[in-house]
């Protein structure tokens, strides 16, 4: 990720999405489906057992415990504990492997350079209608740099919103992609765009019939504030600050803007895909080691995770 100069680029009107209210007997229905389920996903991989995780839709207005944020920040030490993990090193195979392992459908998509993404399908209730949701998963390569923030918080973020959300749970067919090679190889930084997000790129155009894409990367700071980046589509945006709203997590996704961002988005808003970038800029120990487990916090994670939640709902 960097920072973008100049005008937002135009993320065209492929958008259309709806919106529905939760009644009484659909109300009732997924709590019997959700004390009743037949499938949930272990530490690593699947397990058979029953999940009794209870999905609202847009009508519901107080702050309900969807998203496991201790399972996301177990994962978030885990990827830690493996050390720096920059694109094509041992280390980032071993992630991969793991994700690719815990995820529903999950396999390897190849990326130039001996790279690999991962990917994921939750399908929806309307097969003809698909969004992505995405983390890059590789660090900076610098010595001693174990991304806390800076990929682990996005990528176990977005990793236990896939084990959670349940086939057909969702109207669209979700498609999870953990990005390899956001990171520009060293000395490459200066022309970020055309050597970095080359994970996204690949995904941008395997999946360009998407009618949306959601980038998770920087939410895990301690004192997380998500302003909307000018490349992040407005729409969907406003969607989103309206989730965290209904969730009580508004403070961290406050109105005002701060700029433009060159991240996985990026790639998908090239390819005409309307997208949104979470991230928080202002992060002192942006590609500095100083961004470990002190920099980061398990009440971020919950709270992105549980306005995700009830965004990926609404669509």
């Amino acid at each position: 990720m960097r920072h973008a100069e100049g005008a937002p680029i135009s993320s065209g009107s492929r958008l259309g999405l709806l919106r529905g209210r939760m009644n009484t007997p659909r109300l009732i229905s997924l709590i019997v489906f959700a004390i009743g389920g037949l499938t949930a996903w272990g530490d690593v991989g699947y397990t058979g057992r029953a999940s009794a995780q209870m999905f609202l839709g847009s009508g519901e207005s107080t702050r309900v415990n969807r998203f496991d944020d201790r399972a996301a920040w177990a994962f978030l030490k885990r990827q830690v504990a493996l050390g720096p993990r920059p694109a094509g090193s041992q280390t980032s195979r071993e992630l991969a492997e793991l994700l690719r392992r815990s995820i529903p459908r999950g396999r390897s998509q190849a990326v130039p350079g001996g790279l690999q993404n991962v990917v994921g399908t939750i399908p929806g209730r309307n097969p003809r209608r698909r969004v992505v949701l995405g983390a890059h998963y590789d660090t900076k390569d610098l010595p001693g740099f174990v991304g806390a923030n800076d990929s682990a918080s996005g990528t176990a973020v977005v990793r236990q919103l896939a084990r959670t959300i349940r086939p057909r749970q969702l109207r669209p067919t979700l498609i999870i992609v953990f990005f390899d090679g956001e990171e520009a190889p060293p000395g490459k930084e200066a022309e970020f765009e055309r050597y970095g997000l080359r994970g996204s790129k690949v995904a941008a155009s395997a999946f360009h019939s998407a009618e949306a894409a959601v980038v998770l990367d920087f939410v895990g700071d301690k004192d997380l504030a998500i302003p909307r980046d000018r490349y992040s589509n407005r729409r969907l945006w406003t969607k989103l600050r309206a989730a965290s709203r209904r969730t009580g997590h508004a403070r961290h996704f406050p109105a005002r803007e701060q700029g433009t961002v060159l991240d996985d988005h990026v790639p998908f808003i090239r390819a005409g895909i309307p997208a949104i970038d979470l991230i928080d800029l202002e992060f002192a120990c942006w590609h500095r080691t100083c961004d470990d487990l002190s920099a980061v916090s398990p009440r971020s994670l919950d709270a992105v995770g549980e306005t995700m939640m009830a965004f990926l709902a609404d669509l």
